[in-house]
């Protein structure tokens, strides 16, 4: 987390489905480490910060039960977005993506083998309307104490009173030289519930740094060892325990990057 990483990636998405997503060059809304520090004046409210976030977060309806996702690009009438492959294990087939003007949409997988070790997921729809696309930012210019701001579609949500929305901020608590299992690499303060895995955390200048996917004190095992097999040190996995985590935007792009 200590190198800057310059993101500037295609997506070069087939028209099938099915084949792997490929990378050749810039078409992703994406800034660099300069831009974002130009921006650092101009940050969105809080309410601009909602207003974005939700245009960029879909509900993603996997089988019996339900998980968040990003737009992160279109092309043609296809849209690609990206969410955490435990909420595609349990749909298997059955893929529904759900947008922020309540259309609902049927989607499909598209396999990444490098995404093997890592909790992540992407899905394809087709639509000729025009929905919001994420903008993605630095996540190795995160600092803990910074401000991010975490979406999704809690599980438990009264959809009878909203669309079941959730937005939440807070301040980033501990980024480790090395990621947890399944890449984990951001931990921060924002109250994450089952269903919002997947949604975008983002900094305040609207740039998606890190993809949701694990709440603060887990019900069960312990998700806090290094993919190398270390464990971290006393101090450091009481802050883990106490914060939810996600996997920074930069780890997935590395990933998809000439795959």
């Amino acid at each position: 987390m200590n190198k800057i990483i310059t993101i500037t990636i295609v997506f070069v998405a087939l028209m099938s489905p099915f084949y792997p997503l490929k990378i050749a060059a810039s078409e992703l809304s994406t800034n660099s480490s300069s831009e974002a520090i130009e921006r650092s004046g101009s940050n969105y409210n809080s309410e601009e910060l909602k207003t974005l976030a939700r245009g960029i977060t879909v509900k993603i309806y996997s089988g019996n039960t339900s998980g968040s996702g990003i737009i992160i690009k279109r092309k043609n009438d296809f849209y690609t977005v990206v969410t955490n492959d435990h909420v595609l294990r349990k749909g298997k087939s059955d893929y529904r993506i759900k947008t922020e003007d309540g259309t609902i949409y049927p989607a499909f997988i598209i396999p990444n083998p490098k995404f093997e070790h890592y909790d992540l997921g992407l899905l394809k729809f087709s639509s000729n309307k025009e929905y919001k696309i994420a903008t993605l930012g630095n996540s190795s210019k995160l600092q803990a104490g910074d401000r991010v701001i975490a979406t999704g579609f809690p599980i438990t949500a009264d959809v009878e009173i909203d669309d079941g929305f959730n937005f939440t901020e807070g301040l980033v608590t501990l980024i480790p030289q090395k990621a947890l299992l399944d890449g984990y690499q951001i931990g921060y303060t924002n109250l994450i519930q089952k269903g919002m895995s997947g949604g975008p955390v983002l900094n305040v200048a609207g740039e998606v740094v890190a993809i949701n996917g694990m709440h603060a004190y887990p019900l069960w095992g312990d998700p806090y060892l290094y993919q190398d097999g270390d464990q971290p040190s006393p101090e450091d996995k009481q802050i883990m325990t106490r914060s939810s985590w996600a996997i920074p935007i930069n780890t997935f792009a590395q990933l998809i990057i000439n795959n």
